[in-house]
C-alpha cells in the first residue's frame, strides 16, 4: 500500500459501524461505472417468484436448501459490487465498506426483528457455530449438552470447545421412535438430561438428518423455569443452529426464546454463497469471545489511540475482519428484501403446503418408509424417506435420470432426501411421487 499512509486508509475505510449508520439509512454511494439497480420485481404469483432464479427449467430441483441458486435481485447486487470492485477496488471499498455493511445488518435486522448490533456477520453456518461455540465462556465443572441428531458442524465445535477447556461434552437423544415422536416427548427429553451443572445446551431447530423440527420456544420456555432457580453465571444458556427453519418458518428469531442463534443465508434464504450471520441475545453476548480480530472501526481505532478505550458491541467484536467476498457478503440484504416483498408468511404457508403434499404421497406407497413428521409443527421444508429394497444413493441415482434432484442425508444413517421448495411447484412435486411410485418392485 505503497500510495497510501496506512494510518490513513484504516481511518478513511471506517472498518466497522458506527451507530449512527445503523440508525437510519444512508444512500450508498454509486460506483464508478455502476448502473442504476432494477426497480423491485413483482412478486404476486409463485411463477413470477420462479421466474427470478436462472435454474434449469426441464429439471425439478429438491434439493435447493444445500446451495442457493441466487434470484436475480442478488445477481444484480453481486454484479454491481463486483464491477466496481474490479474497476477500482481501493476507492470503491472505501466509499462502500461502512455503509454497505450497515445495511446489510439493517436489513437482517429487520428480517430477524432483532437489533443490528446483535447481529454478526460469517460466511456459513460452520463458520458462525465454530467461532460462536469455540469461544464461549466455560468455568471448571460447567458441561456442554447437546444431542445425538446434529450436524458434524455442531458436534465437533462443541467436541473442540470442551477439549480446549477440559470440560464435560454430553449427547443425548430426543425421542425413543421418531414414528410417534410428540412435542411434549421432546420437551420432557432434553429437560430431564440438564443437570446442576449444564451450562450450554445446543440443539438443532430442523434436522437435516430426519426433516424433524424442534419445538425451541417450549424448550426455552423450559428452560427459562429452571433458569429462574439459577444464578445468573449459572444460567442455561440455549444455543440453536437455526439454518434450516430460517428463510422458512414465519418466526422472529427474538420470539424464539434461544440466546444464540446461528445460520446459513445460502441456504432457504437465497442469500449470497458465502454468507451467515450469528445472532445473540444482549444478555447473552458478554459470554462469547472471539477467535478471529475484527475490523471493526471502533475496535481498531482504539487500537491505533484514535479513540479512548470504550466498550464496543460483543457482536461486532464477533464479526470475523480481514478482506472478504465483499461483492457477496454486500448484496445479503437484497435476499432478505427479496423475502420481505413476497411475505413471510406467504413462504411458511407455500413450503408446508407442499412438503404435505410429497409426505402425503409417499406415506401412501407400501413400498415407501416416511421418516419426517407429518405434522406441520414436527417438520418444516425437508422430507427423508427410504424406498423399499434400494440403498438411498440408488434413489437419488434412479431420481436423477428422470431430472429430479434429491440427496442423501450425511450421516451414518442415511435416507433419501427432498425439499419442496419455493423453487418446486405443485406438478412438479406430483412428478417426483410418480416417479418414485415407479420405484416399486
Amino acid at each position: 500500500m505503497d500510495a497510501l499512509d496506512r494510518r490513513q486508509f484504516l481511518v478513511r475505510t471506517g472498518l466497522m459501524l458506527g451507530a449512527g449508520l445503523l440508525a437510519g439509512a444512508l444512500p450508498l454511494p454509486k460506483a464508478l461505472g455502476q448502473t442504476t439497480a432494477s426497480p423491485p420485481p413483482k412478486l404476486d404469483t409463485w411463477e413470477a417468484v420462479r421466474n427470478q432464479f436462472l435454474l434449469k427449467r426441464d429439471w425439478i430441483h429438491m434439493t435447493g436448501f444445500l446451495l442457493a441458486s441466487h434470484p436475480a435481485p442478488v445477481r444484480e447486487a453481486i454484479e454491481r459490487h463486483r464491477l466496481g470492485l474490479d474497476e477500482d477496488p481501493a476507492t470503491y471499498w472505501f466509499e462502500h465498506e461502512e455503509s454497505a455493511e450497515a445495511e446489510v445488518l439493517r436489513a437482517a435486522a429487520g428480517y430477524l426483528g432483532a437489533q443490528p448490533t446483535d447481529i454478526a456477520l460469517t460466511d456459513s453456518t460452520t463458520m458462525g457455530l465454530g467461532l460462536l461455540y469455540g469461544g464461549l465462556t466455560l468455568w471448571p465443572g460447567q458441561e456442554i449438552l447437546s444431542t445425538t441428531h446434529d450436524h458434524y458442524s455442531t458436534e465437533t465445535s462443541l467436541r473442540h470447545r470442551a477439549e480446549r477447556t477440559n470440560t464435560s461434552f454430553r449427547q443425548v437423544p430426543l425421542y425413543k421412535q421418531l414414528a410417534s415422536v410428540s412435542k411434549d416427548e421432546l420437551v420432557e427429553s432434553l429437560i430431564k438430561a440438564v443437570r446442576p451443572n449444564t451450562r450450554y445446551v445446543a440443539v438443532t431447530w430442523v434436522h437435516s438428518s430426519t426433516g424433524l423440527k424442534l419445538p425451541i420456544r417450549a424448550m426455552a420456555d423450559a428452560l427459562a423455569v429452571i433458569n429462574a432457580k439459577r444464578n445468573e453465571k449459572d444460567r442455561v444458556i440455549f444455543c440453536v443452529d437455526g439454518v434450516h427453519g430460517f428463510g422458512v418458518e414465519d418466526v422472529a428469531v427474538a420470539d424464539l426464546g434461544c440466546d444464540f442463534f446461528t445460520a446459513g443465508c445460502h441456504k432457504w434464504m437465497f442469500g449470497p454463497r458465502g454468507t451467515g450471520l450469528v445472532w445473540g441475545h444482549p444478555k447473552a453476548w458478554p459470554l462469547a469471545h472471539a477467535t478471529i480480530p475484527t475490523f471493526n472501526n471502533e475496535a481498531y481505532r482504539i487500537w491505533m489511540k484514535d479513540l479512548p478505550p470504550h466498550e464496543v458491541p460483543k457482536a461486532a467484536i464477533m464479526t470475523p475482519g480481514g478482506f472478504h467476498s465483499f461483492e457477496h457478503r454486500w448484496a445479503l440484504d437484497e435476499a432478505f428484501k427479496f423475502h420481505l416483498a413476497i411475505g413471510r408468511d406467504r413462504i411458511a404457508t407455500r413450503i408446508h403446503l407442499l412438503n404435505r403434499q410429497l409426505k402425503e404421497g409417499l406415506a401412501a406407497m407400501k413400498h415407501v418408509t416416511l421418516h419426517t413428521p407429518m405434522a406441520d409443527d414436527l417438520s418444516s421444508g425437508i422430507v427423508c424417506f427410504e424406498v423399499e429394497g434400494m440403498a438411498p444413493e440408488q434413489i437419488v441415482q434412479s431420481l436423477r435420470q428422470k431430472k429430479i434432484l434429491a440427496s442423501v442425508t450425511p450421516y451414518a444413517t442415511k435416507y433419501a432426501r427432498l425439499a419442496p421448495s419455493l423453487l418446486t411447484s405443485p406438478k412438479e412435486v406430483d412428478k417426483t411421487l410418480d416417479a418414485i411410485r415407479k420405484l416399486a418392485g
